[in-house]
C-alpha cells in the first residue's frame, strides 16, 4: 500500500509539473517534456513575470511546451499565436528559454500597440537604413542581391535563408557589428523589433549598447515600459 501511495504521489508531482498556472494567471502546460532536464520551466516563466511590467504580458494567456510541425516546417524554436506561446521542448538552458519567451512576448504586442510601435515609421526608417548599410557590406564581399530586396521590410523567407543559410549567422555578427544588436535582427522589421525588445530586457540595468546601435527603437521600448508615457502617447 505504502509503494503504491509513493508511486500515486509521484504521479501527481509530475502531473502539477506538467501544468500550472503562473501568479499572474499564465496557463503553463508541458504537451512534451522538456529534454534538457536541467531546466526549470517555472523558474523560466517566473523570472518572466518579475523582470516585464504586468501591462506587457497581458496578451499572453497560455504557454504550450511541445513538438509542433511549424518548428520544422519554419526552421523556429518558439513562435506566438492568438494568445499563446509556443516553445519547443529542445532548449539549450534557462536563459535560452527565457529569451525565446521574451522575443515571442515582443511579438504578442504587435497588435495591440501596433500604432505606438510602427505608425509614425521612426523604426521602420531606422531599420531601413541599417539593410542599406547591410546590403552595401554584403556586396562588397561577393553576396550579390538587389538593394530593392534590403528595402522590403516584411518577412521574406527567402531572404531569411539567404541571411541563414549562405551568409551564415556567424559571418553577419562580424558584419553587422555598430549596425544591428544581433545577426537575426536584419531578417525584418518585425524582427528588429522583438531581438530589441529582448535587449531591453536581458539587461535591464545598463542599456547603453541598444540605445547606441538603435536609438530610436530604444525610444519606442521606453515608451512601452512606461505606462505613463503610453498613456500621454
Amino acid at each position: 500500500m505504502l509503494h503504491h501511495y509513493i508511486l500515486q504521489r509521484h504521479q501527481q508531482l509530475l502531473e502539477q509539473q506538467m501544468d500550472f498556472y503562473t501568479p499572474m494567471g499564465i496557463h503553463v502546460y508541458l504537451k512534451d517534456p522538456v529534454e534538457n532536464k536541467e531546466i526549470n520551466v517555472e523558474r523560466v516563466v517566473a523570472k518572466l513575470e518579475e523582470s516585464l511590467p504586468q501591462h506587457l504580458l497581458g496578451e499572453v494567456e497560455m504557454i504550450i511546451i511541445g513538438n509542433f510541425d511549424e518548428f520544422k516546417e519554419r526552421s523556429l524554436n518558439a513562435f506566438y499565436e492568438g494568445g499563446t506561446l509556443y516553445l519547443s521542448p529542445k532548449q539549450d538552458g534557462e536563459e535560452d528559454m527565457y529569451e525565446d519567451v521574451v522575443h515571442e512576448t515582443a511579438h504578442s504586442l504587435e497588435q495591440p500597440y501596433g500604432a505606438l510601435i510602427y505608425e509614425d515609421r521612426e523604426i521602420e526608417q531606422e531599420f531601413i537604413e541599417k539593410r542599406r548599410n547591410l546590403h552595401k557590406i554584403l556586396w562588397e564581399m561577393g553576396y550579390k542581391l538587389p538593394e530593392a530586396v534590403f528595402l522590403n521590410t516584411e518577412y521574406n523567407e527567402e531572404f531569411d535563408m539567404f541571411l541563414f543559410e549562405k551568409v551564415g549567422y556567424d559571418k553577419l555578427m562580424y558584419m553587422t557589428q555598430g549596425i544591428f544588436i544581433s545577426p537575426y535582427s536584419p531578417t525584418s522589421l518585425r524582427e528588429y523589433f522583438a531581438t530589441g525588445f529582448v535587449e531591453y530586457y536581458l539587461d535591464p540595468d545598463s542599456h547603453s549598447f541598444l540605445k547606441q546601435i538603435s536609438p530610436q527603437l530604444y525610444k519606442k521600448l521606453l515608451q512601452l515600459h512606461d505606462p505613463e508615457r503610453l498613456d500621454n502617447s
